[in-house]
């Protein structure tokens, strides 16, 4: 049975993290000491993530029963109880494993900004199937980082995106945030846009729209990220010669 990250272009790396949890107990159930234990760990996932709904987990349960066995077994204290942190470090580190594994996992880390953890949720958000999105704006409409614009008459309103991916969004943050740090030229145009008056979440949704559209057209021709592409103006600053 496949990686659930490399197979599935619509499956989410919290419901993997999640599905040994929350996914009915089916196969177990002649085991007691294997089925108190995935009790135990349920109700913690259900208190450390109680958005998740059971119900949308379960189509990934055989798989990811697979890849997570030591979840039940490594991390259970004396009394029986898993280990909050320990379980996080588990998941964490299983999923960074599997999605170095995917063939995009190279291409999506070379963008400033993107680790393996924050890849993978990229990746399981926009999908290994490079014709689900027509374009970059398809994708960047699809992720909210693309304004929204609405005239009518003289009147002419530039809003940000409400309608989105939630998850992706969440991410797309993270991502920009790092990339501040990570690449000159995203600082740069981030800057840019704040002297030209927006706020800080505008400025880095909007740095974040710019880099959306360099990891799809580094998806979509099969190349590694370059700074000098994504953006040209910081590295062919024109000098002025000495009078």
């Amino acid at each position: 049975m496949g990686c659930p990250i490399a197979s599935s272009s619509r499956c989410n790396v919290s419901e993997i993290a999640t599905t040994a949890c929350l996914a009915p107990t089916n196969g177990i159930a002649d085991n007691p000491a294997s089925e108190a234990k995935f009790s135990t760990c349920r109700e913690i996932v259900l208190t450390e993530f109680p958005h998740r709904a059971p119900a949308r987990t379960t189509s990934c349960a055989p798989c990811c029963r697979e890849y997570y066995p030591a979840l039940l077994d490594t991390f259970t204290d004396k009394r029986g109880g898993l280990l909050r942190a320990e379980a996080r470090a588990l998941l964490a580190a299983a999923t960074i494993s599997h999605f170095d594994k995917h063939p995009d996992a190279e291409i999506i880390t070379s963008l400033p900004g993107l680790g393996s953890l924050t890849g993978a949720r990229v990746l399981a958000e926009i999908g290994d199937d490079r014709s689900r999105f027509t374009n970059a704006r398809a994708l960047k409409a699809y992720a909210g980082s693309a304004p929204v614009t609405r005239a009518s008459g003289i009147s002419l309103t530039v809003t940000h995106r409400r309608v989105k991916n939630q998850r992706l969004a969440a991410a797309g943050y993270v991502w920009a945030f790092s990339a501040l740090t990570a690449s000159p030229g995203a600082r740069t145009h981030y800057d840019r846009r704040k002297t030209t008056g927006d706020r800080h979440t505008t400025a880095q949704r909007n740095l974040f729209n710019r880099l959306l559209g360099c990891l799809h057209h580094c998806l979509q021709t099969r190349q590694h990220y370059n700074e000098h592409i994504a953006f040209p103006t910081t590295h062919n600053t024109p000098t002025t010669a000495a009078a």
